[in-house]
């Protein structure tokens, strides 16, 4: 029954959430730092959320094959390599790193 209750209310604070941006006066939507907020806030959540999959294991650090293939990854942005081959690279790394025993 509890898991319901969280459904519910997390349902309806997403409605709020939604309801509260379209009632927002189009004044404060134009500002300058509402308009950069909403463009940086995604990236941001994005890559906290990443970072917390890729080197978390609940509540401990964890620095496996995940974080040798993210530092691949990095290593070829860095290099200015098109984004297939950057996936490409990660994958490979994860996979070697893993068949190794790591």
């Amino acid at each position: 029954m509890n898991v319901w209750i969280a459904i519910a209310v997390t349902a309806v604070g997403c409605y709020l959430v939604k309801y509260l941006g379209l009632a927002a006066p189009a004044g404060v939507l134009e500002r300058p730092l509402v308009k950069r907020l909403a463009a940086l806030l995604p990236v941001a959540l994005l890559a906290a959320l990443t970072a917390q999959q890729t080197f978390s294991d609940g509540s401990h650090l964890m620095l496996d094959a995940k974080a040798a293939g993210v530092a691949a990854a990095a290593v070829a942005l860095v290099m200015r390599a098109p984004f297939l081959l950057v996936v490409g690279v990660a994958v490979a790394v994860t996979a070697g790193v893993r068949a190794l025993g790591g």
